[in-house]
């Protein structure tokens, strides 16, 4: 289960316009180049001739090459051409609009799409809300706050989440031994 990809079931939540797919970090050599990280497995989806969306303006430019490079990627887009230019976007979130995604899969979902849902187990005890998504190397977690505040940290395994209802917003769970402490 994925939660960075879109579930093809938009029903119960709306879909923000824009989401963000990396971040700035700073210029890279004199031609324009720019330093990215990823903030999601969207960034993949970029390419040459793709639009994208800079900063809390949503400046529209359009993706010359992206190309991974080390841990991050390098950016190239149309009009900047120095080092001075990119500067301007140190710090800058890349955004892309959502109506422009193709469906994804069943069963995976973006974490707007998480967060704030109801989870519950299999034996209809409610648990609390869907606080946050902590995104490990193996695979997300998803931060419950229990109806009693504790937080309980359950990992999105095909073992734990049994079903994810965005219709209902809830997410049933099967409890595996050691979960709530």
């Amino acid at each position: 289960m994925n939660p960075e990809k879109a579930s093809t079931n938009n029903n119960a939540r709306q879909p923000p316009e824009f989401l963000v797919v990396g971040r700035i970090v700073r210029p890279h050599g004199v031609r324009g180049g720019m330093k990215v990280t990823a903030e999601s497995d969207l960034i993949y989806k970029l390419h040459s001739s793709f639009n994208i969306f800079l900063g809390p303006e949503k400046f529209p430019v359009t993706v010359k090459s992206l190309n991974s490079h080390r841990n991050e990627f390098l950016l190239y887009i149309d009009g900047c051409k120095n080092r001075e230019t990119a500067e301007n976007w140190r710090g800058a979130c890349i955004y892309i609009r959502y109506a422009e995604l193709d469906p994804l899969p069943d069963g995976e979902f973006f974490h707007w799409q998480i967060v704030g849902l109801n989870v519950v187990t299999t034996t209809d005890e409610e648990l609390g809300k869907v606080e946050k998504i902590l995104v490990t190397g193996a695979n997300d977690v998803y931060l419950v706050r229990h109806t009693s505040g504790k937080e309980i940290l359950l990992p999105a395994v095909n073992s734990v989440i049994q079903e994810v209802d965005l219709e209902n917003e809830r997410i049933l769970v099967r409890l595996i031994p050691g979960l709530i402490v």
